[in-house]
């Protein structure tokens, strides 16, 4: 069974693993140590372009290898109705497509079947997403039409699971946050969300939710792109999400969606001396000092999602790997790798330099893994 947990505080007595914390520090996370996969059937903005569904089958290997959460992050136009040969309207976002709703629910019963919890993520949201490819009519965090949508959205799906216990299922109000010059331009300048915006996003989304439910467990990605702790939000009854991507220079090696030149990045060690830095646990050490005091405020901490893209040598990716996950698994945070099968994935990630085990149809990564079961 998947350990439960209690959103008003108190921690349940089947919770986690006993914790190494930093000097001065007590503290047991307030989320069960769930680890799994990041699933993208509703990724896509173009249901016409979205992955292959995962079957239950796949749900089956899933627990059967001892993990007991998936994450799904989706772009709310893959269920909404409206002209595709043209952008979005701020009316048209609210118009529901009940059938492709209907094909989330039916991934969200299979997870529930084999006893994964399911996190619902909206990684594109009304006004925000950390990617382009969807023109958006307006802004998040600055206009009231686009914060009005987001709840609508929000306060639909709590409805929908306005009866599942936390146990089984979270909100995971929006996939890595901040604040874009250009919503519609990737590149545009990035900074923070200020602190007081976000917690205002925050609690009028949290509102929409427990309006339904007030048991309904929330999680808010960290700031800076799911890199920062959010300070603002840590009084609330919300649980706050991080990444394991640091450095970028390992995690999206060659990516042309995240360097700016890829072709002359810097060859990944770890550790080791790469470009104008030396790459070592330490560093790793420093970044997640933040949250895991935060788990020590008594705020639940999870990371929704980590991983490598497969142009990182594979000896290189587990080295790394192993690090951050001893060092979030020995602090009590849990953890969803991004992604089940594809690129980033333990199936079919058509990397160049593994070995890979044939399983059922699939090419397996059995180091991978081996690695995750570890943990």
């Amino acid at each position: 069974m998947v350990p439960g947990f209690a959103v008003s505080g108190q921690t349940h007595p089947d919770e986690a693993d006993p914790v190494r914390t930093f000097p001065g520090q007590v503290a047991q996370n307030k989320l069960p140590k769930w680890k799994g996969f990041n699933l993208l059937d509703f990724f896509s903005p173009d249901p016409a372009k979205g992955r292959k569904a995962t079957t239950e089958e796949q749900f089956k290997w899933m627990s059967d290898w001892g993990f007991d959460f998936v994450r799904i992050p989706m772009a709310y136009p893959a269920y909404v109705k409206f002209d595709r040969s043209r952008n979005i309207t701020p009316e048209e976002v609210y118009q529901i497509d009940e059938q492709a709703v209907d094909r989330i629910d039916k991934l969200v019963t299979a997870a529930h079947k084999h006893k994964i919890h399911v996190s619902l993520n909206l990684h594109r949201a009304p006004g925000y997403c950390v990617n382009a490819g969807f023109n958006e009519p307006y802004n998040l965090w600055t206009d009231q039409k686009a914060l009005d949508a987001f709840c609508f959205h929000w306060n639909m799906w709590a409805k929908r699971y306005k009866g599942i216990t936390s146990k089984r299922i979270s909100f995971d109000l929006l996939n890595e946050p901040s604040m874009r010059a250009d919503m519609n331009d990737q590149h545009s300048k990035r900074s923070s969300v200020p602190g007081d915006v976000y917690r205002k996003v925050a609690i009028a989304a949290s509102e929409a939710i427990r309006k339904e439910n007030p048991g309904h467990l929330i999680i808010a990605d960290g700031n800076d792109v799911g890199t920062s702790v959010i300070p603002e939000l840590a009084d609330l009854d919300i649980a706050q999400s991080c990444r394991g991507y640091h450095p970028g220079i390992i995690s999206h090696y060659k990516a042309p969606w995240a360097m700016k030149d890829p072709d002359n990045a810097p060859e990944p060690k770890w550790p080791g001396q790469v470009g104008d830095q030396y790459l070592s646990r330490a560093m790793l050490e420093k970044f997640y000092k933040p949250w895991i005091e935060l788990v020590g405020k008594g705020v639940g901490v999870h990371c929704g999602e980590c991983g490598c893209w497969n142009k990182t040598p594979h000896d290189v990716f587990l080295a790394w790997f192993n690090d951050v996950l001893d060092i979030l698994s020995s602090n009590g945070i849990g953890f969803s790798l991004w992604e089940f099968a594809g690129d980033f994935g333990v199936l079919d990630s058509r990397r160049e330099d593994v070995a890979y085990e044939d399983w059922h149809g699939h090419k397996l990564d059995r180091k991978l893994l081996t690695l995750l079961m570890k943990y």
